[in-house]
């Protein structure tokens, strides 16, 4: 949970940074608007925004909707303020938190913007095998392994745990071990002291500190280096971890969930991965099934796909056509929910009328889905076309925020602006940077 607070909350930020902290947020603080709204459109981002009702709330609201950013605003000031916090709720601010702040009501917020972007939307039997058992086993202290293929929704089974544990007011860290190189990973996990290395210029304490009292994820836990293996089994045992440059033991209290895509049998028999670490964790395994197995999850999954990308790309929306539910349930998913809620992101972007039809659903193999669909729309083009067409209309859909449509895209700010640049160079028609951001 990435908590953005905005202004000075009547003196009481300290305490409601504290209290955010404590309940598993990452708070990062702007002390205006504009600053506020330059770290949620390049910055670190933000999921939930908290602030000072003496702030222009409805210029920050108005803000946020022009430019598609779609994250709730709660507005936060003294008791007596009733006049502008009416005022606010009107604007569009999700709720009123009274100051100074109390740890529940905090709490209970956050908790409700982490349980909406969380959810893990299931209807197939087979999925719900899956979390019967999973709440079954939220409450022990017992270590978890999840694995399935990737895109299944693994990290939001082990946020589901989490947030049906007695941890789940602690926070939950998820580090992707196949993400981070092997030199750089033991210091993500442990912490290293000032000093320690070339670049060491401070301490910091790492992922298993951070989790302390909560829950900690170690994603593609099956790509971490056997060197590393051997100290993550110690400080699983010991409960206790030694930050790079130390001698001195920190106790922690840290629950761990990991997952993997690849089978840890074979893994454990080809040696690539510890047995003895394979078997402390392995104390719960919960397998999700693929996309494929679980069919009954497609329907519910696609329609909350396109109420979410219409809400966060600001377009009226549109019910998917029987026709489109048809291909879609006809797919196979090699790439799980993450494939289909990239083709209904995608859909969403490319649907015109007042429903999204088949003629928008764009799967693996493009000319054969659009074939199979019924429409020659796609069919002749070439891909350098298509994706040209996405990506300016994504930008009109953003209001040129070069930021935001890299996010809505999946790629780099800076492979954007080169796409850009060359269109431009094309003699294309590039819509210009949005408010606060530099020209090409």
């Amino acid at each position: 949970m990435r908590l953005l607070i905005v202004g000075s909350l009547n003196g009481q930020i300290g305490a409601a940074s504290r209290i955010a902290i404590q309940r598993g947020a990452k708070v990062t603080q702007a002390e205006s608007i504009s600053a506020g709204l330059e770290i949620v459109r390049g910055g670190p981002g933000a999921d939930l925004i908290m602030a000072d009702l003496s702030l222009d709330l409805a210029s920050l609201i108005g803000s946020l909707a022009s430019e598609r950013i779609n994250v709730p605003v709660v507005a936060c000031g003294i008791e007596t303020d009733s006049r502008a916090a009416v005022a606010a709720i009107k604007a569009g601010a999700k709720e009123y938190i009274p100051l100074p702040p109390d740890a529940e009501l905090i709490a209970a917020v956050l908790e409700a913007v982490a349980a909406e972007s969380d959810a893990l939307i299931h209807a197939d039997p087979a999925m719900e095998r899956v979390m019967q058992t999973t709440k079954k086993v939220a409450s022990s202290q017992a270590s978890v392994l999840i694995t399935g293929e990737s895109g299944t929704g693994k990290e939001l089974v082990a946020r589901t745990l989490h947030r049906n544990s007695p941890r789940k007011d602690r926070p939950f860290v998820a580090v992707n071990c196949a993400a981070i190189p092997g030199e750089l990973l033991e210091s993500e996990l442990f912490g290293h002291e000032r000093g320690a290395f070339t670049g060491a210029v401070a301490r910091r304490i790492g992922k298993f500190e951070e989790a302390n009292g909560g829950t900690l994820l170690l994603d593609e836990i099956s790509e971490m280096d056997l060197k590393l293996q051997a100290k993550l089994l110690r400080a699983i045992q010991e409960r206790e971890v030694v930050r790079i440059g130390s001698n001195t033991p920190v106790k922690v209290d840290t629950r761990i969930v990991a997952t993997s895509n690849r089978n840890m049998e074979d893994a454990v028999k080809k040696g690539a991965f510890r047995d003895d670490l394979y078997f402390r964790l392995n104390v719960v395994k919960l397998v999700v099934p693929p996309l494929r197995d679980r069919p009954a999850d497609i329907e519910p999954l696609a329609r909350h796909f396109v109420r979410k990308y219409a809400e966060e790309n600001g377009v009226a929306e549109r019910p998917l056509t029987p026709e489109a539910m048809t291909l879609l349930k006809g797919h196979k998913w090699p790439g799980n929910v993450r494939e289909l809620e990239n083709t209904l992101h995608r859909a969403v972007l490319l649907a015109s009328g007042d429903t999204v039809g088949a003629d928008a659903i764009v799967l693996g193999d493009a000319v054969s889905s659009v074939e199979a669909a019924g429409t020659g729309g796609l069919v002749g083009r070439t891909v350098a076309d298509v994706e040209r067409d996405l990506i300016i209309d994504t930008l009109k859909h953003t209001l040129g925020n070069r930021t935001h449509a890299a996010r809505i895209l999946g790629i780099s700010i800076r492979t954007l602006r080169n796409k850009l640049n060359t269109y431009v160079q094309a003699g294309l028609n590039v819509p210009p940077p949005g408010a606060g951001e530099a020209a090409e």
